[in-house]
């Protein structure tokens, strides 16, 4: 069995220093390993659950009054934000392997490993499967970790990751007798999972949810898109509860996200963004690219503008870390107009002439973009974890990051004003 060796290394934390002759350390560090869970399993493993705490939080969708925040591999929260300084968790849908969502009306759709679920979300509080299509998406990647599925043996090839603490004895010359966080990461993963298969006018805008930049699913007139590593796989939702397999478009590799805009899709990829002009639904064309260094990259858009984060990272390369802010008004010809450095760049969101920007662990930036040769920073806030973020009309901003769920009003831009934030429990890692 052939196996690929994962191997990621971490940043190594202070060590105490002892003049004992005897010298330890404490090391801990993430590990994966190999896991196969049955498709059968999986089919039957949908169900409405108590309310739980967040731990490893995903991307956050909006309908109404209602909030899914996705927990990564493990379902969604269904949040109740009718008050926004005080949302509550009322319930969890359990979807074994879920990354993305989205909502039409009362209908959820959600991937499962390689499955499309659809939810009945009438009842947030016994929400039910009523469809399914099997075995549309092939394989997928969480935090680094691959997936993918075996349709002939019914199987789906995952990984698991759990942290790894362990105590070591060491050379006193070398440190020793403190603590260490880093190692390695690894994990053998058949990949004979992949090698069995290649990756993978409706209803009024007002009733769908709104999704942030991080997205792989959109909905447009009577389809959903969704797009994978190098495919954009259309689902006909004419009748939402029974969606159906349609177009299947390849792309180009390295596709990570897609944000609609009026008739045209907007897909980001780690070597570019590509238009595609969508005025015959069932038959998105594409338009142009416009190519950048190999770096992961979000996109929103407002009127003729696009606005790309592109930052470095492990599954990023060497990548960029920068706002590049593009003339899309001749959408078969981009034109970079300027690009501003950033730290590590993740989401982002428009409310024209606002931007509000993800840095991952450097915090959260508002920015003014009315001038595209002078956007300046009005507030940067610092002590969280910004991974993805939805301006809503009511000026208020909801985000997601590793530490948790927060809101904020925008109002004053310059001065965004925290109301409320459901903590991640914290594990030990």
């Amino acid at each position: 069995m052939k196996k690929i060796l994962l191997l990621s290394l971490f940043s190594v934390s202070l060590l105490q220093w002892s003049c004992t002759d005897q010298c330890t350390e404490t090391r801990k560090y993430k590990r994966y390993t190999s896991v196969s869970v049955s498709l059968a399993d999986i089919r039957q493993g949908v169900r409405t659950e108590s309310a739980r705490d967040l731990i490893n939080p995903g991307k956050i969708y909006t309908k109404g009054n209602y909030l899914f925040i996705n927990e990564l591999k493990e379902g969604l929260h269904v949040v109740d934000n009718s008050n926004p300084s005080a949302p509550k968790i009322i319930s969890f849908i359990k979807i074994p392997g879920n990354g993305d969502m989205a909502v039409r009306g009362n209908i959820l759709y959600a991937d499962s490993y390689s499955d499309l679920v659809a939810l009945d979300i009438s009842n947030p509080l016994t929400i039910k499967e009523v469809g399914r299509e099997n075995d549309v998406f092939t394989t997928g990647q969480f935090e680094g970790a691959w997936w993918g599925v075996n349709t002939l043996t019914g199987v789906i090839n995952d990984q698991k990751m759990e942290i790894v603490t362990e105590t070591v004895k060491t050379n006193c010359e070398g440190g020793g007798n403190g603590s260490w966080w880093g190692g390695v990461a690894f994990s053998a993963f058949d990949s004979r999972a992949l090698q069995s298969s290649a990756p993978t006018s409706g209803s009024t805008a007002n009733s769908q949810g709104q999704a942030g930049s991080m997205a792989r699913f959109a909905l447009y007139s009577n389809y959903l898109y969704t797009v994978g590593q190098n495919e954009m796989q259309l689902f006909d939702i004419r009748t939402p509860d029974k969606p159906r397999r349609s177009t299947k478009i390849n792309v180009g590799r390295g596709i990570e996200t897609i944000f609609p805009y009026k008739d045209k899709l907007f897909i980001g990829s780690t070597t570019g963004m590509f238009i595609y002009d969508n005025s015959n639904p069932e038959r998105p064309e594409q338009l142009s690219v416009y190519q950048h260094a190999m770096s992961c990259d979000p996109v929103v858009v407002t009127d003729n503008r696009a606005y790309v984060t592109l930052r470095s990272g492990t599954t990023c390369n060497r990548g960029l870390n920068q706002l590049d802010v593009i003339d899309i008004t001749d959408l078969r010809s981009p034109r970079l107009l300027k690009s501003y450095p950033m730290q590590n760049p993740h989401g982002l969101g428009v409310d024209f002439p606002n931007l509000f920007l993800c840095e991952g662990t450097h915090g959260l930036k508002s920015l003014n973009v009315a001038n595209d040769f002078d956007v300046k920073q009005l507030q940067h806030l610092t002590g969280m974890d910004a991974y993805d973020v939805i301006p809503l009309s009511s000026k208020s901003l909801l985000m997601i990051g590793k530490d948790g769920f927060y809101q904020f009003d925008t109002s004053d831009p310059s001065n965004l004003r925290q109301l409320s934030k459901i903590p991640v429990k914290r594990v030990d890692i």
